[in-house]
């Protein structure tokens, strides 16, 4: 089997101002591959401003990258049409951060499950829209018959959460970009959430690209992680060895930001400098901030094979092999 997505240092600049405009590199030579015969979850993370939301947006088809190239199915998004982008539209699906935007707060659930199913040609009659919808919401853990028929705000969070994932399911995806799907849910509903989504990678062979904040919710449902910073690459690998050992200053800052369940341990061992971000594209973007940072951080480190299943971007490890962006992929577990 081949490779179901492909992208090759993909690069997104946005631009602000007409007279002298200034540019913004959201992402910056981002690579990742998935196969087709390997369903896996896959998470992305980083603070807010690191480039997890462009790229969702990237791979939904919302906007165009200004450099690279992604790849589905072997083809090109950007030059597809007509029915090969219906059913890219189809294919990958989105459950995003806000479970109350979704809703029309003038139509029932039964709304938003019907025009997906009537807009792909779903089913041929009501009756299998009917049993289409309850198959879906019985799969992520609801019963049809307490939701459908109900408006919006006669719903909990962690329900009108879990009907968007229904929704999605409907089209029976391929991929589902999940971004922060749980960061407005009340955290005893986040654990049911997040069992949706490893069951429907499980059941359904749906492959998830989790994006988040949340380096506790990350480790829980993802087999692997990329670590984003203002666009680019820091760490990436083994979800268990990029957080139970992390090797980028960066990555141990975020670690070290998680509060444990234990009153004896600190939190924040690792200080945190601050001052201003660095806006030099030719460095390392985190220097500014790096308690090991370095002169020859001014210039931007290439990505550095730390083991089997781990790779930093920082001269700490400038000793180990070097790799290219294409090869990160490699050292994803799925």
């Amino acid at each position: 089997m081949g490779n179901l997505l492909e992208l090759h240092e993909v690069t997104k600049v946005y631009s602000r101002g007409l007279i002298n405009a200034k540019e913004n590199v959201a992402l910056r030579d981002f690579s990742l591959t998935l196969k087709d015969d390997e369903p896996t979850i896959l998470t992305v993370a980083g603070e807010s401003g690191s480039g997890k939301t462009t790229l969702a947006m990237l791979l939904l088809g919302f906007i165009e990258a200004t450099k690279g190239q992604i790849l589905y199915d072997g083809r090109d998004i950007s030059t597809l049409e007509g029915k090969e982008k219906l059913a890219y539209r189809r294919e990958v699906q989105a459950v995003f951060q806000d479970p109350f935007a979704v809703f029309n707060p003038f139509y029932t659930v039964d709304h938003l499950l019907t025009v997906p199913i009537r807009h792909f040609k779903l089913a041929k009659s009501r009756a299998e829209a009917r049993d289409k919808m309850e198959e879906a919401l019985t799969a992520v853990g609801l019963r049809p018959e307490d939701v459908l028929g109900r408006f919006p705000h006669q719903l909990s969070g962690g329900q009108r959460q879990r009907i968007n994932v229904a929704r999605a399911l409907l089209l029976r995806p391929r991929i589902l970009v999940a971004d922060e799907p749980v960061s407005m849910v009340d955290a005893s509903l986040r654990a049911s959430i997040l069992e949706t989504l490893r069951n429907l990678q499980r059941d359904y062979g749906v492959s998830i690209i989790y994006i988040t904040h949340d380096l506790t919710t990350a480790y829980h449902i993802a087999k692997s992680i990329i670590v984003l910073y203002r666009g680019a690459v820091m760490e990436a690998g083994d979800v268990d060895a990029v957080i139970k050992n992390p090797q980028h200053p960066y990555t141990r800052l975020l670690v070290d930001s998680i509060p444990w369940p234990n009153l004896d341990q600190r939190w924040g061992e690792h200080s945190i400098i601050a001052r201003e971000a660095n806006e030099d594209s030719d460095g390392c973007p985190f220097r500014g901030r790096c308690p090991s940072a370095m002169d020859i951080c001014s210039t931007r480190p290439p990505l550095f094979e730390i083991g089997p299943h781990q790779t930093a971007a920082c001269y700490l490890y400038e000793e180990k092999p070097k790799i290219v962006p294409d090869r990160v992929s490699e050292l994803l577990p799925v």
